[in-house]
């Protein structure tokens, strides 16, 4: 065996020498690359050039640019600032109901406590008023009494 691990002396073989051949810079703008939907598959295309060699490939589509969309016939400010009005006419609207669930609250509280006080109040008067002319005590009957000269006569 052979120092470079052949079986044939350094004698006989044969050395080859590949030299890549250069092609001419191409004056071609580079092409962006297009995403390919999926289940679609792009044309394959061959070139043919001048020296004979041919070269296959992807066609690839020119991209079209996106189509400019008209401005909106009413502007963003407009919509939000329409839309904050109807929102605050909104809190508007349930802060008064909510004003007069409270005033109505009040005044029905008011009067249940007028209600109370008169009841009360009519009780208390019938107790100390009845009281009085069932209660047993010496009875006391005043006559006609005449007074001469700061003497009673009775």
């Amino acid at each position: 065996m052979y120092p470079d691990h052949t079986h044939h002396p350094p004698a006989e073989r044969t050395i080859e020498v590949h030299h890549p051949t250069p092609l001419p810079p191409a004056a071609v703008t580079p092409m962006p690359v297009v995403p390919v939907q999926p289940g679609t598959v792009p044309a394959v295309a061959s070139i043919v050039l001048p020296d004979g060699r041919v070269v296959t490939g992807y066609a690839i589509e020119h991209p079209q640019p996106a189509p400019v969309a008209a401005p909106p016939a009413v502007s963003r400010a407009a919509v939000n600032v329409a839309l904050g009005g109807v929102g605050f006419l909104a809190v508007c609207g349930g802060l008064l109901l909510l004003t007069s669930f409270i005033a109505a609250l009040t005044a029905f509280i008011t009067q249940l406590i007028i209600l109370a006080a008169v009841v009360f109040g009519g009780w208390i008067a019938v107790q100390v008023l009845g009281a009085s002319s069932h209660q047993a005590g010496t009875t006391v009957h005043i006559r006609k009494a005449v007074i001469k000269r700061n003497h009673f006569h009775g």
